[in-house]
């Protein structure tokens, strides 16, 4: 008996029509402008026009335009409409505030502070250091960078680092001065007078890490003072925060360490100041209205933050949440 089926030539067709076109290419990793057009469905002049515009992601290379398909994908995920969400949930980016840098304790309380106002929101603090934390800022691993990094003319900072890190000038919001100095016991038994006496016989002290705006500046001052900082007993003697250099001293494990007068106050050891700094908050100005940034700048402005700091030694919140780049002298955020 003959079968049918195999004899049908409209069976034979339906069959041809529900298989794979075995002709198309897979498409490559790296899109050429003429590949990216096809798999987006778009013409060519399409295309360029996104690139000009700056809405597609693209990478120029020996004069090719090239288009990473990972990068295409997230980029059409992202501007998908009516995108599913999970009921009563926010995604991180909304949800959450990352702020890395330096260290401050003023900073510590502000961010207790942010998380006891907005309910259902969280900020978070990666302790990497000043140069951590433009580090951070470049790679999109936070929102917000701290830092207080001192520049060659010792009459700035920040700016020539914020400069030399990222590809465009952030945004520069100042949170506040404070004041630098190193840390001693209480009396100051040792009678250190400046950096110069950490040089002495005997002394011992602790230190802050590489890409901390603190060590910067003590190794500018040991500098200054023709101070070899390296042969110091303790000087890679490190720790992460300000409170921890005035612990080992309260502990009598060191004699001194780069810090500032608000440990001392907190801790009731003794103080040597350098010079008060601008601690400043870096935001890149593609994310700087983003709900989190602003809520957490508009705490500069309120009365518990400036209760916060008139309770701590060593701060002047005067220039608090004051533009300083772009720069308008009479703009405040």
């Amino acid at each position: 008996m003959t079968n049918s089926r195999l004899s049908d030539p409209a069976a034979e067709k339906t069959e041809e029509a529900v298989k794979p076109d075995q002709t198309e290419p897979e498409t490559p990793r790296f899109m050429s402008v003429k590949q990216v057009a096809r798999y987006l469905q778009l013409n060519e002049k399409k295309v360029y026009s996104l690139v000009s515009e700056g809405k597609i992601p693209a990478s120029k290379l020996t004069g090719k335009w090239l288009f990473p398909k990972h990068l295409v994908e997230q980029w059409i995920e992202a501007n998908t409409l009516n995108y599913p969400k999970t009921a009563d949930s926010l995604s991180i980016s909304q949800a959450a505030l990352i702020i890395a840098g330096s260290n401050d304790l003023l900073l510590d309380k502000v961010i207790t502070l942010y998380n006891a106002h907005f309910p259902g929101n969280i900020a978070v603090f990666g302790n990497l250091g000043s140069m951590g934390g433009l580090q951070s800022l470049r790679r999109n691993c936070c929102h917000i960078a701290s830092s207080h990094l001192l520049q060659e003319d010792e009459q700035e900072y920040n700016f020539d680092y914020a400069f030399q890190e990222l590809d465009a000038m952030p945004a520069v919001v100042n949170f506040s001065c404070r004041e630098q100095g190193i840390l001693v016991a209480k009396d100051n038994p040792k009678k250190i007078a400046g950096v110069a006496d950490l040089d002495d016989p005997g002394m011992r002290i602790v230190n802050r890490p590489l890409g901390t705006g603190t060590r910067l500046l003590l190794d500018r001052e040991f500098k200054k003072a023709g101070v070899r900082g390296e042969k110091i007993d303790g000087y890679h003697n490190e720790v992460y925060r300000h409170l921890d250099v005035g612990l080992e001293i309260l502990a009598g494990r060191a004699d001194a360490g780069p810090g500032i007068a608000a440990v001392a106050g907190l801790l009731n050891i003794g103080f040597i100041p350098i010079r008060w700094e601008r601690f400043d908050l870096m935001i890149l100005k593609d994310r700087f209205f983003d709900e989190g940034i602003q809520r957490f700048l508009t705490l500069l402005h309120e009365p518990p933050f400036r209760q916060i700091a008139e309770s701590l030694n060593g701060y002047d919140i005067s220039m608090s949440g004051k533009m300083l780049f772009p720069q308008d002298s009479e703009k405040e955020i």
